[in-house]
């Protein structure tokens, strides 16, 4: 029996109505920004498996980083003990991060990295004795698919079924040059209730990968701080290069209380969550009186095999080879978004560091249900690219190790579709 026909017997896959999608693509083997499927047929990676893989895939260094770990010590609980990988993670983590963050929680993923956070800011205000439930987040904004996470992720048919058992969410608009004032009142008015302010800087993924400008975020920010509103950074998609710089929140001045991370954290490798925070957020739970402990936690937190390929991705992040890498990933975008600036099919294009996106012109509103994606998906698909359109919006997160040919595969590609579809 193939990969494929087992894989419909026994496998439910995430966002998938499995009667009426196609069979699953059985992938074997992984090397840089290629995936080779049971038959041997390549693809060029260009949307880095769900925007973890920073490196290319099976990469040799964290392979053998992953394996020496695993011949030391696999796991152990991380109540009342610790290991050298999780320390040496969190120290050279936080000193590349905004200044203000000082201390490391964590966790299995992207989503608990949020729930840490919420749940972090929600304490902090009850442990000082004040009830602020309230949670201040974008339009079209989205942080997970637990509960706490979805709850300030932008209501959509994502959330339906559950719609009345989220907590409330104050939603405002992205920052701008016409509005920026009016959303500074809106906090203004809202900062006694309030118990964060959550935010994806400067690009929404999942959302249509929309973008916005740092100054306007950094405004934003410094508002929020001068009103005493705690401030959360997600940079699950953001962080570790993708836009430009090492993290979304370089890009701006002012720094965030809390910041969480996944997905490139371990290079893609394999599941890890990470909340950070300020000393002051963590002085908060610091008290004779257990009852002001954050009771959080995880079977798998800190597990050292993660933290070891977590140290090993970080360890290629800083070689300045990846530094160029996405210079050079940036500038390819920049040039191709120039040549097709003006078609007739490309309703927006937007770009930021080595993050590119447009948005194909039907016709019709927006949507992430939009028919023409399992268009898009299958020619992109039959060319030997994976490309995961959100509905008529397509867009481009390759890792950093793709090649120049590569990438002007892609870019060719899309021009040819451009054309014919």
């Amino acid at each position: 029996m193939s990969l494929t026909d087992r894989d419909l017997k026994v496998i439910w896959h995430p966002y998938t109505q499995m009667k009426t999608a196609l069979p699953s693509i059985p992938i074997v083997r992984g090397e840089g920004a290629l995936l080779f499927d049971e038959d041997g047929k390549k693809y060029i990676d260009a949307v880095s498996s769900w925007w973890v893989n920073i490196h290319g895939h099976s990469h040799p260094y964290i392979a053998q980083k992953v394996s020496e770990q695993l011949k030391k010590l696999e796991h152990v609980i991380f109540a009342g003990f610790t290991h050298e990988g999780a320390i040496e993670l969190a120290e050279r983590l936080l000193k590349i991060l905004p200044s203000n963050q000082k201390k490391a929680f964590y966790s299995d993923n992207g989503s608990t990295a949020v729930e840490v956070a919420l749940k972090m800011c929600l304490q902090y205000w009850h442990n000082f004795g004040e009830s602020r439930t309230k949670i201040i987040a974008f339009q079209n904004a989205y942080h997970g698919d637990t509960f706490g996470a979805m709850a300030v992720s932008g209501r959509s048919a994502f959330t339906a079924a559950f719609d009345t058992l989220l907590f409330e969410v104050e939603f405002i608009d992205l920052p701008d040059s016409s509005n920026i004032s009016s959303l500074k009142s809106q906090i203004s008015n809202l900062k006694s209730q309030t118990a964060c302010f959550i935010f994806e800087p400067l690009v929404q993924g999942a959302g249509g990968m929309l973008m916005y400008e740092a100054k306007y975020l950094d405004e934003l920010m410094s508002h929020c701080h001068d009103e005493g509103v705690l401030m959360v950074a997600d940079e699950v998609f953001t962080g570790f290069g993708r836009t430009g710089k090492g993290f979304a929140c370089d890009h701006v001045s002012t720094q965030p209380d809390i910041m969480c991370f996944s997905k490139g954290l371990t290079g893609g490798t394999m599941a890890l969550g990470l909340t950070t925070c300020s000393q002051q957020v963590y002085d908060a739970f610091l008290s004779d009186d257990r009852l002001k402990t954050l009771f959080h936690g995880h079977s798998f937190t800190a597990n050292p095999v993660a933290c070891s390929a977590a140290l090993a991705s970080l360890d290629l992040f800083l070689e300045p080879s990846t530094a160029e890498n996405i210079k050079r990933i940036t500038e390819m975008h920049r040039q191709f978004g120039e040549r097709i600036r003006g078609h007739q099919k490309v309703k927006t294009m937007r770009q930021t560091g080595t993050i590119f996106a447009m948005e194909w012109e039907t016709g019709t509103d927006t949507s992430y249900f939009n028919s023409l994606r399992d268009t898009l998906y299958l020619f992109f698909l039959n060319a030997g690219i994976i490309l995961r359109p959100l509905g008529n919006i397509i867009y481009i997160l390759p890792p950093y190790c793709i090649t120049n040919d590569d990438l002007a595969y892609i870019y060719a590609k899309i021009e040819q579709a451009l054309e014919e579809i």
